[in-house]
């Protein structure tokens, strides 16, 4: 299936994708190649540009070379994060009754994720940047819908886990941020 198709099926009629889904024979490898360096590659753009050309209020750009660091830095945390967060999907699924590898745990949290990576487009205008959080909250209703036909997760155990799931993905965020920051921190001063 095509990029574009794709996105609009997760985001229009996910209830019916997600089985096509569960059912298509991938890797982890193509994931990326094909869907996730795309899609994560529009937050990065978008921070990149919003704060080099249209600022924050009361402070104005920020420069390039900060615009820069904050693009590659979301970049790089998206595609981390998905693969980590993957594997402690994957590693969590006989608890709650369910199965699945790598792959299957990746095209989850995915696919769950692309409205989060489209509205991405907001960080344009940094000051409209929060309201990624109604993408946010899409993204864990995506991720409690594509539970069962991924995971094989049975009904009684899916809000269990999608809970714990996407506070794994939460907390995986957070802490590739922070590292990837304090890396481009001690970069930005010379001492890497």
């Amino acid at each position: 299936m095509n990029l574009q198709t794709r996105v609009v099926n997760i985001l229009t009629k996910p209830a019916s994708e997600w089985p096509v889904i569960a059912g298509e024979s991938t890797d982890v490898v193509s994931l990326y190649r094909d869907y996730i360096a795309i899609l994560a590659g529009i937050p990065a753009a978008s921070k990149f540009l919003g704060f080099s050309l249209m600022g924050m209020p009361l402070v104005g750009t920020l420069g390039f070379g900060f615009a820069l660091r904050a693009g590659i830095i979301s970049y790089l945390g998206s595609l981390a994060s998905a693969f980590i967060a993957a594997i402690i999907i994957e590693k969590l699924a006989p608890s709650f009754g369910s199965s699945g590898d790598t792959a299957q745990a990746l095209k989850l949290v995915a696919y769950a994720s692309t409205p989060t990576w489209i509205a991405g487009v907001l960080s344009l205008v940094p000051l409209l940047a929060p309201l990624t959080l109604i993408a946010v909250i899409y993204s864990i209703y995506l991720f409690y819908l594509g539970l069962a036909p991924v995971m094989k997760t049975p009904q009684d155990k899916v809000v269990p886990y999608m809970i714990v799931s996407a506070l794994v993905i939460i907390v995986v965020s957070i802490v590739v941020g922070l590292v990837l920051a304090a890396i481009a921190g001690v970069s930005m001063y010379g001492r890497w």
